[in-house]
């Protein structure tokens, strides 16, 4: 009887202990305010509570159970959006051939439920972001200490990447991360491979025109079917055509990955032809056509990854075309342009190497033109506008959701600091870089006493889902460096390996599926520290390590 009394206590005490985690609250104060949808405040206060900003403002008092931060000579912005990543996704597995695959596969993947569409891996419509999901924090981290809160995801491969979720980078289950699911469906011209059709990029552009046709077709059948059926044969169902209902109806953006100038007139021809609500993603040639996208009132999710020279400046490096000397100069200047022809435009990151990146180059399209204010927008209340979210995030109001990034220094300079970050109200600390000792390497590969990175290092791959432990073993004769990978997947040579200032960099080939996959890997070394990220065709991976006896 005494248990069945002591039950409800306790109860009641969870309750309350829970009730009490919940309603945590902090206060910035003393903080310079963009608020972005209207006049920043030169000196404010912002409450947090419940996961929503409760209040903000210069007269606006911290409550009395409130966590303080003093934010004096820092200035607060709304979270940053990146709007095109595939964050929390897995990594790409190639796939089988024939309907429902493409190359070949993981045993991990060939094992996985095969889809009943009637269309090959790759042309696949109906594919979900949110059902790949990954949930956890930690993934998120390098992120969020850069000042990211939300991103949009969708998946890594494929002429059809899956419809987009908007997700915040925060929560330890799919539900608590997704801000909004489905966003897009998304599109990428690209072929299938593997001897599928399309394999080339003619093929798909007559392969996603035929299905949108099809999709029209199959939609007016089943009206009419459900409308009368007698004498009518009963339509058969095709998952890969009913998910395109939507875009064909307006109801779901359709994004376009394009960046040259032909791939967008292609995407916006296609926009026009089915009416489509179109977005155009990458789009670093869109200057040349913004009047048509602002015809077309097609928006603009802009990529910050900006062209850089790749080969070796040197006597026997060929020559660069005047159309890639082009390319690479007007990039920066694409964002003012948009603006000045009344595009609608957000940045995202396009896998950049470095996050830090995304702020410098965001500097450079400001140098080149763009209104500061307008660039802060692209990351923030534009960004949230654009993917359907701004009732809920991208400005400093009260009652939104409560993802706050507090920053030391020009957002847009070298010095740029993130200190303070808020993600659905929660607070993650910021921590601090690890001390370098007197003798420890530093990020350029030497030490003051001139200690080289070169030995082996013990790292994981953090491939969603499937960490890959490896092994990297560095040779070092002044800048260049050479040495081995060592994975699951075999030993690989590295090649053209540099390090500087700013860390080291190679690249490699490694052996999956029977074919030879690129890859080009950066990172620093800290003392006995080791981290960076691995690029592929198949998406972005971070690693970290430590340096063997």
């Amino acid at each position: 009887m005494r248990s069945k009394l002591l039950l409800p206590l306790v109860a009641a005490f969870c309750l309350l202990l829970g009730a009490s985690a919940y309603g945590q609250s902090y206060a910035i104060t003393n903080a310079r305010i963009v608020t972005v949808s209207g006049a920043t405040i030169e000196k404010g206060t912002v409450v947090i509570r419940n996961g929503l900003i409760e209040a903000v403002g210069a007269n606006a008092a911290a409550p009395a159970d409130a966590q303080v931060f003093d934010a004096a000579g820092l200035t607060v912005y709304p979270g940053f959006i990146d709007t095109l990543t595939n964050l929390g996704m897995p990594a790409a597995a190639a796939r089988t051939g024939g309907p429902g695959g493409g190359g070949g596969q993981t045993p991990a993947a060939a094992a996985a439920p095969t889809s009943n569409s009637n269309y090959p891996a790759g042309l696949r419509p109906e594919d979900e972001a949110v059902n790949e999901l990954r949930a956890g924090e930690a993934q998120f981290e390098a992120n969020r200490n850069a000042g990211f809160t939300t991103v949009l995801t969708t998946g890594r491969s494929g002429i059809f990447n899956g419809r987009s979720a908007v997700i915040d980078l925060a929560g330890d289950s799919v539900s608590s991360m997704v801000i909004r699911a489905p966003f897009a469906q998304h599109v990428t011209f690209t072929t299938i491979g593997g001897g599928n059709y399309p394999a080339s990029l003619l093929g798909t552009f007559a392969a996603l025109r035929q299905m949108l046709y099809d999709a029209q077709r199959q939609r007016e059948i089943e009206k009419m079917y459900a409308t009368n059926p007698r004498g009518m044969k009963r339509p058969e169902a095709d998952r890969s055509l009913e998910a395109l209902y939507p875009a064909i109806d307006r109801e779901m953006p359709v994004v376009f990955t394009a960046n040259r100038e032909i791939e967008i007139i292609r995407a916006l021809d296609l926009i026009k032809e089915f009416k489509l609500n179109g977005i155009i993603a990458g789009g670093l040639e869109a200057w040349k056509v913004a009047d048509r996208l602002k015809a077309q009132n097609v928006a603009v999710l802009l990529s910050l990854n900006l062209p850089k020279r790749t080969s070796s400046a040197s006597p026997d490096a060929d020559p660069e075309t005047m159309e890639t000397l082009r390319f690479r100069a007007e990039a920066p200047k694409c964002a003012a342009k948009l603006a000045a022809a009344g595009v609608k435009f957000a940045f995202q990151s396009d896998n950049i190497r470095s996050l830090g990146d995304f702020f410098t180059n965001a500097g450079k399209a400001v140098e080149s033109g763009l209104n500061k204010d307008a660039a802060i927008r692209a990351m923030t209340l534009g960004a949230a506008e654009i993917l359907g979210v701004d009732k809920m995030l991208g400005s400093i109001e009260a009652g939104k959701i409560a993802n706050i990034v507090v920053v030391k220094g020009d957002v847009f300079g070298k010095d740029r600091a993130v200190t303070h970050v808020f993600v659905d109200g929660k607070y993650f600390e910021q921590k601090e870089p690890p001390k370098r000792e007197a003798n420890a390497p530093t990020a350029s590969g030497t030490s003051a006493s001139g200690q080289s990175i070169a030995g082996s290092y013990s790292v994981t791959i953090q491939i969603p889902g499937e960490p890959m432990a490896a092994t990297l073993t560095f040779s070092q004769a002044g800048p260049s460096l050479s040495g081995t990978m060592v994975s699951p997947l075999g030993s690989s040579q590295i090649k053209n390996g540099r390090v500087s200032p700013d860390g080291f960099s190679f690249g490699s080939s490694v052996e999956f599926g029977g074919a030879a996959i690129d890859i080009s890997v950066s990172g620093k070394v800290t003392g006995s520290q080791i981290s960076g990220i691995i690029d592929s065709p198949q998406g972005a991976v971070p690693f970290s390590g430590t340096r063997n006896p």
